[in-house]
C-alpha cells in the first residue's frame, strides 16, 4: 500500500456509516423540483456535485453525521 493511503473497512451494507448517503440525500433535495429530460438531469447533477466539492464544511458534515472519526494514525 502506498504511503499516506488508509483503508477503512465498513460492514457490507451500512448506509448510516456511508458519507455518500449524505451527499446523495443533499443532492436529491436540490434537484427535487426540476422536471427535465435525462440529458439535462445529467448536467444538473454534475453541476450540483461540482459545487459541493468546494464546500469542505458540507463534506465534513457528511462524515461527522456518520459518527466516524477520521484520524492520522501515523
Amino acid at each position: 500500500m502506498p504511503t499516506g493511503c488508509w483503508v477503512y473497512r465498513l460492514p457490507p451494507y451500512a448506509p448510516e456509516l456511508n458519507p455518500a448517503e449524505g451527499v446523495w440525500s443533499n443532492l436529491r433535495t436540490k434537484i427535487l423540483n426540476f422536471a427535465v429530460g435525462i440529458d439535462q438531469l445529467t448536467i444538473l447533477i454534475k453541476n450540483r456535485l461540482k459545487s459541493m466539492q468546494y464546500q469542505s464544511d458540507l463534506l465534513d458534515g457528511f462524515i461527522a453525521e456518520t459518527g466516524l472519526v477520521i484520524f492520522d494514525p501515523g
